[in-house]
């Protein structure tokens, strides 16, 4: 022990000063903080007369407090989460200091909050006693960089003083002010587990930096960006974060977990911890992981007891985990997407954010840049893709209710997560931000979209942010199509509808317009019609909101009405770009339609859409919209309405007897006098098809889509009705007498195909 100043108080506050100051002087004058501290513990310990001394860094990406210096090295590294739980966590988020008399007292802690434990297990690793704590913050002005904790007061049975509280916080104001100067200092030359492949000229600084940053916004591993983008060999890169790890390399080399280690461990439990046990000889086993110094990972290998002895290899993480599938015979896909209950619980509930006795501080521990939020969302969208949702529902619910995600399936929508109400704000100021919106703005509705990069590649959608009760913002996000059209005939067209329609679409003028309600496929449509006529001696332009589906050869325009370019601006200016064909996205007002009527007129081609529910009400809209009837007559062409319907798995559904009644109904629903035409009898031969369930279909005996569709023709005595304002009835009448089938008759008709279910039908038309 080093000999105490004694004298009268001003002696040994000078004393006290002095010995500052020079720990204060080693520190400013030090080139790097890790090269310092070893000198100065001594002087640390000596000046508030405590045994041992641990100083926390922050790791702000995974929210953690980490060792970047302590006394003892019975463990290279402490990791510690910055929660209520622990007492360096407690510091942090409580920007206190807190000086605990005895670590074992359970009542003790609870005090400070209900939530602080003593987590016993560094004591049992080093056989040393923990009993008094001060532990407290090291900041500079309001960042948070770390924690100083100084433990087990020298002497025994005495407790921290004061003056220690007072030396101790003094100590972390000179280290907050050393950190931040060093980190803003280093910042750009922070040491990388990828340095070995800069030093051999295999990459760049900057491409390693890039590579680190892509792999962070996309959730993928940095080393499969490294081997994809920047075309750098496994080898080398396993050869790089052996050498800075300093722990031997593992490679598969066609092995598998033996039968004795894979009987006593799961598949989810090593696929959680990205560990592999590779063997096992002599007492010691051989574990390959992807960071041998993440402790917590580590312990949970060992707390198996498969061993006396454990070796640690370290491997690259697609590696492990191929080894892992294989081992097991796990089939399914390899992903490197984060486990998404795993990401909820690290968030916690939300709970710890506010201290107990304390007002909240109205800004919430984990904000949007979180790296738990910024992986949830990521996560979000990687899982509503894969499961082939159109839409992602955000709903938040207020501060008492789980925010509900909910994906919209073939048509359907289904739940998918609860997120703690304490995150709700976070998650959607982070979906803003990913779309570009004003996040100040939560008072009205805004549009933007997202370009997400993830292991599927690069997909866009479009976002939609609306206001909603209590203050709340709910985000629907449209997850938009495939950039390539389908061929006609793979629409869903029955033989009669694919034939006029390409009758239409080989018109060298006219109108032709596409109805439906919002997300019954007509844009796709549109354009899988106009890949049929996109040839070299074609020039299209397509006016859209927005462009959903791109083809080569086509001239697509994206429409801004918030800086008045519209679609009747856009159309306009189409006419003086020698158009051959023009697609307008929707025919929203009687500019516009007028527009494209005039432009059929004059030797033009025109596509566009209606919100409408039928072919024959479409034009009693347009009517509506004082479209002039001769005019809109000599133009048309022909109006298709569809909707999408759910389709049987093709690996399930059943072949059943309809019972009579059930065919009577089928009768009745498609027309009495229409039905004879099909020729179909009851007969115990006939068969329908009903859902079963299995696990491809997620057990609800549906999967995918298809259109039904409605096409009503401009012939002759149609052009007729419309110039005489024809009721729709009368229309409808004509449309069917000269062989349009109505949406109902379509979709039983492929009921009859053993496509579908009348139940689905009935879903999406009326008679």
């Amino acid at each position: 022990m080093a000999t105490r100043t004694v004298g009268d108080p001003a002696q040994r506050e000078l004393s006290y000063r002095k010995r500052l100051i020079e720990i204060a002087n080693m520190i400013n004058s030090a080139s790097s903080i890790q090269d310092i501290l070893v000198d100065i513990k001594d002087k640390v310990l000596d000046l508030v007369d405590a045994e041992r001394v641990t100083i926390f860094a922050l790791d702000t990406r995974n929210q953690e407090l980490f060792s970047l210096f302590k006394a003892g090295m019975e463990v290279r590294e402490i990791r510690v989460p910055k929660t209520f739980a622990s007492i360096a966590g407690f510091t942090a988020l409580s920007r206190k200091t807190v000086n605990i008399k005895s670590a074992y007292d359970a009542a003790e802690l609870t005090r400070y909050h209900p939530n602080l434990k003593f987590d016993v297990r560094w004591d049992k690793a080093s056989g040393f006693r923990t009993a008094e704590v001060l532990s407290t913050p090291i900041l500079f002005e309001k960042y948070l960089l770390g924690v100083l904790q100084l433990v087990n007061k020298r002497g025994g049975g005495t407790v921290f003083s004061p003056r220690d509280e007072e030396a101790a916080e003094e100590l972390a104001k000179i280290l907050g002010i050393a950190f931040y100067n060093q980190h803003r200092a280093a910042r750009s030359n922070k040491p990388s587990k990828y340095g070995a492949l800069v030093d051999k000229g295999l990459v760049s600084e900057k491409d390693v930096e890039k590579a680190i940053s892509n792999a962070r916004v996309n959730q993928i591993d940095v080393a499969k960006v490294l081997e994809e983008d920047f075309k750098i060999p496994r080898e080398e890169i396993l050869r790089a974060i052996s050498q800075f790890y300093n722990c031997p390399s593992w490679e598969p080399q066609g092995r598998t977990i033996p039968e004795e280690l894979r009987s006593r461990l799961s598949l989810d439990f090593l696929k959680r911890n990205v560990a592999a046990p590779v063997e096992k000889k002599e007492g010691t086993l051989y574990v390959a992981v992807e960071d041998p110094y993440d402790l917590t990972r580590l312990d949970a290998i060992k707390a198996m007891n498969l061993a006396p002895r454990h070796e640690f290899m370290v491997g690259l993480r697609s590696d492990i985990l191929d080894f892992i599938r294989a081992s097991y015979g796990d089939t399914s896909p390899a992903a490197d997407e984060e486990d998404l209950g795993r990401i909820i619980m690290e968030l916690g509930s939300g709970d710890e954010d506010e201290m107990e006795g304390q007002e909240p501080s109205g800004e919430p521990e984990v904000d949007e840049t979180d790296s738990g939020v910024v992986r949830l969302c990521n996560q979000i969208i990687i899982d509503a893709y894969n499961k082939g949702a159109s839409d992602i529902h955000v709903e938040p619910y207020g501060k008492t209710t789980p925010t509900l995600v909910r994906f919209r399936v073939d048509g359907d929508c289904q739940k998918y997560i609860e997120i703690p109400p304490a995150h709700r704000n976070a998650v959607v100021q982070r979906f803003k931000i990913m779309s570009k919106l004003d996040i100040a703005e939560k008072r009205k509705p805004q549009d933007g979209k997202i370009r997400f990069k993830g292991p599927m590649g690069t997909i866009e959608l479009r976002v939609a942010t609306i206001p909603t009760a209590g203050g709340n913002e709910d985000v629907v996000m449209r997850i938009l199509a495939a950039s390539k059209p389908l061929p006609l005939e793979k629409m869903g067209f029955s033989d009669r509808n694919v034939r006029e329609f390409k009758t239409i679409l080989d018109k060298p003028y006219g109108i032709c317009l596409v109805v439906g309600p919002t997300g019954s496929g007509k844009t796709t449509t549109l354009h899988s019609g106009l890949g049929y006529i996109n040839r070299e001696d074609t020039k299209i332009w397509t006016a859209e909101d927005p462009v959903e589906i791109t083809q080569p050869g086509l001239r697509q325009v994206q429409v801004h009405p918030k800086i008045d370019f519209t679609f009747a601006i856009a159309m306009r200016a189409f006419l003086r770009a020698d158009p051959d064909v023009i697609m307008v996205g929707e025919m929203r007002d009687h500019e516009t339609a007028a527009t494209g009527i005039e432009a059929s007129l004059t030797g033009h081609l025109v596509f566009s859409t209606l919100h409408t529910n039928s072919a024959p009400e479409t034009i009693i809209r347009l009517l509506d919209m004082d479209i002039d009837p001769f005019n809109f007559a000599d133009a048309l062409l022909g109006i298709l309405a569809q909707r999408l319907i759910r389709t049987l798995c093709k690996d399930c559904k059943e072949e059943y007897l309809p019972s009579q009644e059930e065919f009577a109904e089928l009768m009745q629903e498609y027309g009495l006098e229409y039905w004879e035409k099909l020729g179909i009898r009851y007969s115990p031969d006939f068969r329908l098809y009903r859902p079963k369930g299995c696990s491809r279909c997620g057990n609800g005996g549906y999967k995918g889509r298809m259109g039904i569709h409605e096409l009503l023709l401009g012939t002759d005595d149609m052009k007729r009705m419309i110039q005489k304002r024809k009721s729709v009835e009368e229309m409808r009448k004509q449309a069917i007498s000269d062989g349009m089938a109505t949406l109902l008759q379509d979709g039983i008709q492929k009921v009859l195909q053993g496509v579908t279910d009348f139940k689905q039908v009935r879903a999406v038309c009326m008679r």
